[in-house]
């Protein structure tokens, strides 16, 4: 089991230099990933890009696996995250991992003019997924799609330009797509990628998701894929940081459950933040410079 973060980037967050900080410091307490939310508009909070910060992020560390988890791409134009994707593998030396979704606040979707519709946005998921694949292989690709169209052909030639330059990471940039559970369609749909971040259904942020859920999802995996091998199964969750063995308890459960990654959640409504006032900031950098558990 590898071991990193899930960070806001929003509220205090909201600063691409702190994360970077964060990053570096996070890397020296042992930490093997750095994952931002992807947020544009999140209440009265301020807000980061998290490419722009992904980029300080990719600067400030050597080992780091970092990335966006999750960018709904249907909010996306595919050619252009496809874009900001290899430039950022190719700057972190191939450390990128690609955490994508269909997105599900409706303040960030239908309520800025993006697609309100959630089959709609499922379509426009795997629609968009093949336009990224197909564009990172670094031969002439063309889509004529139903929500996405990709034809760039310079005069004269006689087929479409390939996009260049290819990532870093072979055959692809690892996929991660996000998974509501206990709804089947979308952990089908991330068995045919890389990996799943699986939640509850709803945004339960307070009733997350059980070793006995995990054990489910991964089994759904094994039947559609074969094999789990090469596919990461990521938990988001917490501990304490200060007492080992009950922190070791938590996570040895998911890693027999089947999970690859352990994600300690670092965000304010865990130390009791209430949508209101100043961040619990000391408490939760505390628990980054903690360091990870171990089993």
């Amino acid at each position: 089991m590898r071991f990193g973060l899930t960070l806001p980037n929003f509220g205090p967050y909201a600063d691409a230099r702190l994360l970077a900080s964060l990053a570096h410091e996070a890397e020296a307490a042992g930490w093997e990933g750095f994952f931002l939310w992807d947020h544009v508009l999140f209440g009265d909070q301020p807000v980061v890009d998290p490419w722009v910060a992904l980029t300080a992020i990719a600067l400030a560390t050597e080992r780091l696996w970092l990335g966006p988890l999750v960018t709904p791409l249907p909010r996306r134009r595919p050619v252009k995250l496809a874009r900001e994707a290899v430039s950022l593998d190719r700057l972190s030396g191939g450390r990128l991992v690609l955490g994508l979704g269909s997105g599900l606040l409706p303040w960030e979707l239908g309520d800025l003019g993006e697609e309100p519709d959630l089959r709609t946005r499922a379509a426009m998921l795997d629609e968009g997924l093949q336009v990224l694949t197909g564009l990172w292989s670094g031969r002439p690709f063309s889509h004529h799609g139903k929500h996405y169209t990709v034809h760039a052909q310079l005069p004269g030639a006689s087929e479409p330009a390939a996009f260049l330059p290819t990532p870093v990471q072979q055959p692809r940039i690892p996929i991660w797509l996000a998974a509501s559970w206990p709804h089947h369609a979308p952990f089908r749909r991330a068995a045919r990628w890389d990996g799943v971040a699986p939640i509850k259904a709803g945004l339960q942020l307070d009733e997350p998701l059980t070793a006995d859920d995990l054990r489910a999802i991964v089994e759904l995996i094994r039947r559609e894929r074969g094999d789990l091998s090469g596919f990461d199964v990521v938990m988001a969750g917490a501990t304490s940081g200060t007492d080992p063995a009950a922190d070791a308890a938590i996570v040895a459960a998911y890693a027999e459950a089947g999970a690859t990654w352990w994600l300690e959640s670092i965000d304010p409504w865990r130390y009791g933040w209430a949508w209101r006032g100043g961040w619990p900031i000391a408490e939760m950098n505390g628990r980054i410079h903690r360091g990870p558990p171990r089993l």
